[in-house]
């Protein structure tokens, strides 16, 4: 099997890494869809505080590109990324938070 593609600001966790490779379907889409889309998804499964919140965000987003869906549904983004600046969204959704 080739090596699993990452994100372009987020290495990908051996969590959601392992819970792909048990999916064929699931893999075949994570290594279609582009390089940000997949960023998107390692930065939703990360950003959690939970542990069961994260191992649901894994069930979710193997089930989820298994049925063809290319990013997170109703998430704000990724704001770690260093290529633009938040938007108002998230700064909304941080300020919000503080």
């Amino acid at each position: 099997m080739n090596s699993v593609a990452e994100g372009t600001d987020h290495k990908l966790p051996n969590d959601l890494k392992t819970a792909l490779l048990k999916d064929k379907m699931a893999f075949a889409a994570w290594q279609r869809i582009t390089p940000l889309a997949r960023n998107e998804w390692i930065c939703w499964t990360i950003s959690v505080k939970q542990q069961k919140t994260r191992d649901e965000h894994v069930r979710r987003a193997v089930k989820e590109l298994a049925e063809g869906k290319r990013r997170p549904c109703c998430w704000v983004g990724c704001i770690h990324r260093s290529d633009k600046p938040m938007n108002k969204t998230q700064k909304w959704m941080f300020g919000k938070k503080s």
